[in-house]
């Protein structure tokens, strides 16, 4: 038992997926998360594609790959326990050009040492077995891939954390936190919280807040907003599941794809370009300090300089319907331009190093009582119950 109290910034996925796993590994410790928000779940969790992941593209042995095989597992058997919506629709990952299927192959071993769950590869015919309207040379299938409700789950481990006697404490954005021999003091306009440990799970903010507690700059947030489009009702069926391009390493950013949501709508996307703000979820949004915050990190240069092609690209498809789905096209030809309408987007915090170099894995930093979760990439919400369960095992010593 204990009758510590341990703070969480931010009331994501990851932040309440922790809270919940410290209610359960330390009995009798307050639980206390603060989030500047009215809710839960209001940036990155709530503006996700909703899928669960099966470990097709990450680095053999890196955190990505751990996390997200057991993560997935985890999150299936929550979602059955608790009647959340989890629906295992399966993903094909096309190949469409003789690249794409060289690509492909090395895809293929990859997945293999990350132990994905009845991948296999499928020519032209059963790709249309799985996907009637759909094309390709060759494809990787992944049928355990999921779709889910990342909002919901969110919500849930918030009630866990409540019920077991924590706190989720809204519209509370931290100003300053400040430790001392006592502990540690998070303060807000709205209050302050004292506590004995802190756990910054602060998303698109995560090196500002992480910097109030004097972590290092490194690696900064440069933020993409990933617009999608909707398909119209009268073709939302012609994809059963999920089509993804095959990664292009050259690339940063995968590409838009074909994503079936658990209210049975069908998008396209996300594409990729530069926001100019960290929460800058429409065209127009515009923060001048998030702006100089991009550009006076010299990672920001380095990267665009290698890099720029691909902006010009993604800004096109941007502002041009037409663009945007010519790629996607080529997996499901039937799906035009006429077919679709702009729906939402999200914004993906993009660590990036001072060398220019985009930060893939997950990183965690220590700083006496405080540990910063300074990037959690996708598949975080995915590995979000494994992430919580590293993140202790960081924090008591014993993760390998």
């Amino acid at each position: 038992m204990s009758d510590e109290t341990i703070g969480i910034i931010g009331a994501g996925i990851v932040g309440l997926a922790i809270g919940r796993e410290l209610t359960k590994r330390r009995p009798g410790a307050r639980v206390v998360v603060v989030e500047k928000e009215s809710r839960v779940a209001v940036h990155q969790t709530g503006h996700n594609s909703g899928v669960v992941h099966a470990g097709i593209y990450y680095q053999p042995g890196s955190l990505k790959a751990r996390l997200c095989t057991r993560g997935a597992a985890m999150l299936r058997e929550y979602c059955a326990d608790r009647q959340l919506p989890y629906d295992e629709c399966g993903k094909l990952v096309v190949a469409v050009t003789a690249d794409d299927v060289t690509r492909l192959d090395a895809l293929a071993a990859r997945a293999g040492v990350n132990l994905v769950p009845g991948l296999r590869r499928v020519g032209p015919e059963e790709i249309r077995e799985i996907e009637p309207h759909g094309t390709g040379l060759a494809a990787l299938y992944s049928p355990k891939t999921a779709i889910t409700d990342y909002v919901r789950i969110a919500q849930s481990f918030a009630d866990d954390i409540v019920a077991a006697g924590g706190e989720v404490r809204f519209a509370f954005p931290v100003t300053a936190v400040r430790q001392d021999t006592g502990g540690l003091s998070v303060s807000s306009p709205a209050g302050e919280v004292r506590v004995d440990e802190l756990i910054v799970c602060a998303g698109i903010q995560s090196d500002l807040v992480a910097g109030l507690a004097g972590d290092t700059a490194a690696p900064r947030i440069i933020p993409f907003r990933g617009e999608y489009m909707k398909v119209k009702p009268e073709k939302s069926d012609m994809v059963r599941g999920l089509i993804y391009p095959v990664p292009d390493p050259r690339y940063p950013f995968l590409g838009v794809h074909y994503t079936r949501r658990v209210d049975g709508t069908l998008e396209v996307g996300p594409n990729a370009v530069l926001a100019t703000a960290r929460e800058g979820y429409r065209l127009a949004d515009f923060s001048a300090h998030d702006l100089w915050g991009i550009a006076s990190w010299p990672g920001a240069w380095r990267m665009a300089a290698k890099h720029w092609r691909t902006g010009i690209k993604e800004m096109y498809g941007s502002v041009s319907k037409r663009a945007y789905m010519k790629a996607a096209r080529r997996y499901v030809p039937e799906i035009g331009v006429q077919d679709v309408v702009r729906a939402g987007a999200g914004v993906r915090a993009q660590a990036l190093d001072r060398d220019g170099s985009l930060v893939d894995d997950f990183r965690i930093h220590r700083l006496g009582r405080v540990t910063a979760i300074r990037n959690a990439p996708s598949p975080a919400a995915t590995s979000s119950m494994a992430i919580a369960e590293h993140v202790l095992d960081v924090i008591e010593g014993r993760a390998g």
